[in-house]
Parts: C-alpha cells; structure tokens; sequence
C-alpha cells in the first residue's frame, strides 16, 4: 500500500505549482491590459518584475525564466502602444525587466540546487537514524510496544536521545538514555552507549552488572575522546528495565535517569520508587553501587518511559510541560495512539518547538502473568535472585 502511495504524493506538489501558476499569469494580464488603458503619463509595466519574483517562490529555474520571458513580452507590447520600441524609458524598462528576470532565474536554481542537497541530508540523516536507533517492533514477547523521537536540532533526525530493547532468557531489557547535549556533537557517544548496551545485555545476569559494564564502555570512550577544555562534563544518564514474560515484578536501574510513568486504567499515573546513581561517566565522581527498584507491570498497564527533553519543556510563560497529568488523559489508549496524542500536546506546549531532543517509549502489558512472585524467590534490592531457605 505505501508503494501505491507515494507516487500519488509525489504528484500533489506539482499539481499545486500548476494551480499557483495562474497568479503570475493573471498580473500579468491585468497590468499589461491596465498600462495599456492608462494614460501615456502613468506607467504599469514596471510592475510586471512582480510575475517573476512569485514564481520563483514556488517553481523552479525553468518555469521562472518562462514567467520572466512573458513578463518582458509584455513589456514590449506595452512600449508598442505607448510611443514605440525606440524611446528611451521603454528600452530601459524592457533592459532592467530582463536582467531582474535573470537575477530571479539564478536565485531560483540557487535555491532549487540547495533544496536538492538538504533533501540528500535529510536522506541520510534518516537512514543514520535507521542505523543507530534500530526501529523497535510493535510487539516483544508479552509487549506491545511504540517509540517516539524529536529532535531539538532544525532539519535533524537523530540527536542525543537514544532507545534500545532486547530479549534475554524470558525477559525483555530496555534502555532509554539521554546524552549530555544535542544534535551531531551528541551522536557518537550515543552510537557507543547503543552498542554497548545491545552487546552486554546478554553477557550480565543482572541490572548492576549491566549497569557496571556500561559504565565501563563509556569510560573508556570519553578517555579517548572526551574535549580537554571540558573534562567531566561528557556524560549520559540511562534507565535500565527487565520485564519479565511471566512475572508481573520488573525491575529497574536508573544512572541519573527520570523515572519511568506507569498508566493503569481509570485514569491512574503512578511514578515507581527510584534510586538513581551518578550518570554514565560520573561513577568515579560518587557512588558506584548500582541499585534494583522493583515494582508491578500487570497485565492492561503502559509503562512511559522518556528523556528529560519531555518534562523540561516550556512553553511561552516558562512553565514546564505537566506531564503526568497530560499523561492520564490517555490511560486507555495503546501506545501508537498514547505517543501520537502526546506528541501533539507536547508541540502545542512548545510553540511547535523544542529546545532538547526527547524521545519516549510506550510499553503496553498485553498477556497475563503469574500472580505474584515465583515460589521460593525473593528479589532483594541488589538486584540478585535469592533462594528462600526451606
């Protein structure tokens, strides 16, 4: 279906230059018939530079040029039935049409040729975006899931924010992250944290290990790249979550990171319980003990996980987007139509632009799970698995 969509897309635009053809024209024709009707003493034509300079707003260098040469025809039938060809005024009127028609002309491919290159741009900026930030699929194991990304920066896809998720032994592992700053400069820690987390996420038992060993990778790469004139402001904050397919009791790791939203129906938002530590690439700066929140996804809940980019967001009086009360608005909505209303909301509040990348997941419980915990397993908070004693 999308194949049969686009060229109908690609055509609209073209239809609509045609249609918008008709202004030009149409000045045309009303001031070469007004100057002619005019006294000798008043003269029209030099408005006929208008024509040009509209159709270069919507139309390319060719259709431009065409506007421009019947602009300059007209002139010359205006000096036709105003004095003749030879005099003077007519020759420099006719004179300065055609040069302004070539001005216009090259502002024109100037600006379709720069148009070309900013489409290219945008072209791999969106595939770089398919590569680092892979699309989550609608559904992971018991999770329905959908994702959202907005960048701060104009005309860029990808920024700072990043997301991830992952199946481990009857369980998904999501990340969500936000790296201290935004647009390209951004970009390469983040790609570092991405495939660091999507490599250890099967090689640690537990949240801290994964946590410990992301720490690690970030280390090392702000050691080799982090800006001298800025030691210890490269960081990254993350949350890390294990969703269990059958058990309702996911835990959670926050390295400087908001907690995440839990919406169940009638309305209800709750914020889980959080611990965090430092950000990544701060843990030799404070505590380096990563600790496991613990708390109930039931079946017909959604967990909002976001970046700070969502709840610092003001609008034009400063004040900053309430989203939890946003939020329980569309407790019942799945999590496409949950982000596309959030979104929305999120823009209105803005003025339509934000000053951080954001990004959100939407995680939406679908199957039931076991009620409680396993019999004879108790989850302490440091995030090991623990025996009962008999």
């Amino acid at each position: 279906m999308g194949s049969q969509l686009q060229p109908a897309g690609l055509r609209q635009p073209w239809r609509s230059s045609r249609a918008l053809l008709v202004i030009p024209v149409a000045l045309i024709v009303v001031i070469t018939v007004a100057d002619i009707r005019s006294p000798a003493d008043i003269h029209l034509g030099p408005a006929l530079a208008i024509a040009p300079a509209i159709a270069a707003a919507f139309a390319g260098p060719l259709v431009t040029g065409l506007i421009g040469g019947l602009a300059v025809a007209a002139q010359v039938i205006i000096a036709v039935f105003h004095g003749g060809l030879a005099t003077t005024n007519h020759i420099v009127q006719i004179t300065t049409l055609a040069l302004l028609t070539v001005l216009v002309v090259f502002l024109s491919a100037v600006r379709e040729r720069r148009s070309a290159q900013l489409a290219q741009v945008r072209s791999v900026a969106e595939a770089a975006q398919h590569v680092l930030l892979w699309p989550l699929p609608d559904k992971i194991g018991p999770l329905k899931i959908a994702c959202l990304y907005l960048a701060a920066e104009d005309e860029a896809q990808i920024g700072g924010d990043l997301y991830a998720a992952t199946r481990c032994d009857g369980a998904v592992r999501v990340m969500i992250g936000d790296v201290r700053g935004k647009g390209l400069p951004a970009i390469g820690e983040a790609a570092l944290l991405l495939g660091a987390f999507r490599e250890a996420a099967y090689q640690h038992r537990s949240l801290p290990e994964l946590a410990a060993a992301l720490e690690q990778s970030v280390a090392r790469y702000l050691a080799d790249f982090e800006q001298a004139e800025e030691p210890g402001e490269s960081f990254a904050t993350a949350l890390l979550l294990e969703i269990p397919d059958r058990d309702q009791i996911t835990q959670m790791t926050s390295c400087g990171h908001p907690p995440p939203l839990l919406l169940s129906r009638g309305s209800a938002v709750t914020t889980p319980s959080l611990h965090p530590a430092p950000p990544l690439g701060l843990g030799g700066l404070g505590q380096t003990n990563y600790t496991v929140d613990v708390f109930s996804f039931e079946p017909g809940d959604t967990l909002l996980l976001y970046t700070d980019g969502v709840i610092e967001a003001r609008d034009g009086d400063g004040g900053f987007y309430p989203f939890e009360r946003r939020a329980a608005q569309w407790t019942e909505a799945s999590p496409a139509s949950l982000l596309h209303h959030i979104r929305s909301d999120l823009l209105a509040h803005a003025g339509g632009r934000l000053d951080d990348d954001a990004a959100l997941i939407a995680l939406h419980r679908t199957t039931a799970a076991h009620r409680g915990r396993r019999p004879g397993r108790i989850i302490h908070a440091d995030g090991f698995r623990h025996r009962a004693d008999s």
